[in-house]
């Protein structure tokens, strides 16, 4: 009772096919791959830019940063 055998995960795959349908898995495999490659893409592009400091005429001040759409507000602790 410790592990499946292999007629097991085979009545597993034919009933999560019928269920789903092979176009769909097929969709399902290649987004999580295209996924999984965007993300690693994505990390080294940050590891390189994580290196370079940023200038400081793109960095923000408090008084640029604000916007009309912003609402500036303070928390508080309830007593």
């Amino acid at each position: 009772m410790g592990s499946f055998s292999i007629w097991h995960w085979l009545i597993v795959l034919v009933v999560v096919v019928l269920i789903f349908g092979t176009k769909k898995l097929k969709n399902v495999g290649s987004d999580l791959g295209s996924a999984v490659k965007g993300f690693k893409d994505g990390m080294k592009n940050g590891a390189d830019s994580a290196d370079q400091p940023v200038p400081p005429s793109q960095q923000l001040d408090a008084n640029q940063a604000r916007d009309n759409n912003t609402v500036d507000v303070e928390a508080k602790n309830k007593v």
